[in-house]
């Protein structure tokens, strides 16, 4: 019997889900985790055999903030636990980038087509200028 299960991303101390998810992508550790996580779907043994530097505690305190995070997801098979990334745990952090930089760069594409319109009709201004030479 399999059963799929994510867990609440408001913390205890009130985070929202955007801090939870930049803490849980902090680590450098997490983030190479999820992206193995982003290719398939492995058993914890298999998460913690490719960190063999690391113990498996430590790897399934990794796993767990993970998945606080609702950056994984966790599926039961027997006794094992099998884990998944979940994108759409990314977006929160998603809209905080686009809200932060939109308003920038809405006004750098205006800026740029103000420089370029501009530019365009400098040059038709001196393009239909009548040219005259001077004497030295």
């Amino acid at each position: 019997m399999s059963t799929h299960r994510t867990r609440s991303t408001r913390g205890a101390s009130g985070s929202t889900p955007l801090d939870t998810t930049l803490r849980a992508l902090a680590d450098p550790t997490r983030r190479r985790i999820l992206v193995m996580l982003r290719d398939g779907e492995y058993p914890a043994g298999t998460v913690a055999r490719a960190f063999s530097s690391m113990s498996r505690p430590a790897v399934s305190q990794h796993l767990r903030v993970l998945h606080d995070a609702a950056l994984v997801e966790v599926r039961r098979d027997g006794n094992r636990r099998l884990y998944r990334a979940r994108p759409e745990g990314l977006e929160a952090a998603w809209r905080f980038i686009e809200d932060m930089w939109q308003g920038s760069l809405q006004r750098l594409k205006v800026a740029a087509e103000r420089a370029e319109a501009e530019a365009g009709s400098s040059a038709t201004s001196l393009a239909s200028a009548p040219h005259t030479e001077e004497a030295p």
